[in-house]
């Protein structure tokens, strides 16, 4: 009698550790289409008033946690939510779920040129924004709320995970052809009954198959990835930006919404082939280390829209951001402050890698415009557009920087 109840005593602790370290995911989405004619969209040209919705605008929330610790991702389809608005996210959800540690909070923009302007470079013209405070107030309250969903609902989870290269026949670097990261990482979170949670999928290239063409609001080919994802295996599908500055987009492609359509369901397809030939995360132990960062602002165009309140953010002599080096397990996540050069996220993914995935956030945490080689900006340089590339970053300094901090943030510990 005594050896029996030893050993239950031993099965019971053994499986009450297990259960300790298992992960346990939510996800949960909210729709954040433009509700006023008012707004203007984003990318490409200004003054493009908005007139209809082609297909939905979300933001997306994935959270997991384990036996010590939790971590939030959310996805906005829009052209990139900066800083302040994640800290104000941040704040709601303090208010709502107090046990979550709010500043295990990133955010990731898809980077859409059919989505509302949340900069305010693109209104009427240069001189008056093109944000509508009441629809950032909404994008706000919908991603807290997102997040809340996704939190009441988390439960059990494995995870799934496949990688290859994509997207050789339409997505170039129209600066530096040779340089790209065609990188296509996918995770999927499955229940106990199989059943997806969340599917994450990771890739570089400006969703700017409509660009100036799209009148109505649309994720651009993101939109077609979840229409098709949705339609296969459910859940909730998120799509996470990489390294498209410098610049990487569509090539070749004409802007229609059939296309934009077309290539998402390409995209969602090579995804699902990715995943039956899946393997499994090994460890799912949740880390995550963060920097507050300041950023010099060479680029005297942003203090002066700021001056105006044509960009409703404080651009001095620098700028407060945050980047975010966090693991699943062997999976190894990066996050970038802008549109990064390939450059940058080629560099991240050797600084990342354990063994396992690497997925490159581009657009993470903030909106900084395009961050590139200091080579971009020597006068005299030969790099296809570059003046407007150099035009739309804040300084030469802040690649080097980013590569400082996560030098620091992916060292062992």
């Amino acid at each position: 009698m005594t050896r029996l109840l030893i050993a239950l005593l031993m099965v019971t602790v053994q499986v009450t550790g297990l259960n300790a370290q298992q992960l346990r995911a939510g996800a949960s989405q909210q729709l954040i289409n433009p509700e006023k004619d008012s707004l203007y969209f984003a990318g490409g040209k200004p003054n493009r008033p908005f007139i209809d919705v082609h297909d939905n605008l979300y933001a997306k929330a994935v959270v997991l946690q384990d036996d010590r610790t939790a971590i939030g991702i959310i996805t906005f389809d829009c052209i990139g939510l900066m800083y302040p608005e994640l800290e104000k996210i941040r704040l709601l959800v303090k208010k709502r779920i107090p046990e979550f540690p709010v500043e295990q909070l990133v955010s990731s923009s898809t980077h859409t040129h059919a989505g509302p302007d949340v900069v305010g470079i693109w209104g009427k013209d240069f001189l008056h924004t093109g944000v509508v405070s009441s629809h950032m107030d909404l994008i706000v309250e919908r991603a807290a709320m997102a997040v809340e969903a996704a939190w009441k609902s988390r439960r059990p989870v494995s995870i799934q995970h496949a990688a290859g290269n994509y997207g050789e026949d339409w997505v170039k670097n129209i600066s530096e052809p040779e340089l790209l990261d065609r990188k296509l990482t996918v995770l999927q979170l499955l229940d106990y009954s199989r059943k997806n949670v969340a599917t994450l999928v990771n890739f570089a290239c400006h969703p700017t198959i409509l660009d100036d063409f799209a009148t109505a609001a649309s994720a651009d080919y993101v939109g077609g990835y979840y229409r098709y994802a949705d339609s296969v295996h459910g859940g909730v599908n998120m799509f996470l930006q990489g390294a498209i500055g410098g610049w990487v987009q569509p090539e070749d492609v004409p802007s229609s919404y059939a296309n934009a359509l077309k290539y998402g369901r390409s995209l969602g397809t090579f995804a699902l082939q990715l995943l039956k030939q899946s393997n499994t995360l090994k460890s799912t132990r949740l880390t995550f280390r963060s920097s507050a960062v300041r950023f010099p602002v060479e680029n005297n165009t942003f203090k002066t829209l700021s001056g105006m309140g044509v960009i409703r953010r404080s651009f001095g002599d620098s700028v407060r951001s945050e980047i975010a080096f966090f693991r699943i397990g062997d999976a190894s996540f990066v996050t970038h402050p802008g549109e990064t050069s390939p450059a940058l996220g080629l560099y991240s993914r050797k600084l990342a890698e354990r063994g396992g995935p690497v997925m490159v956030m581009g657009l993470s945490m903030d909106a900084l415009g395009y961050i590139l080689k200091p080579e971009y900006f020597k006068a005299g340089n030969e790099i296809p557009h570059s003046p407007y590339l150099t035009g739309m970053s804040i300084g030469p300094q802040t690649m080097p920087i980013i590569e400082t901090v996560l030098r620091k943030l992916t060292e062992e510990k």
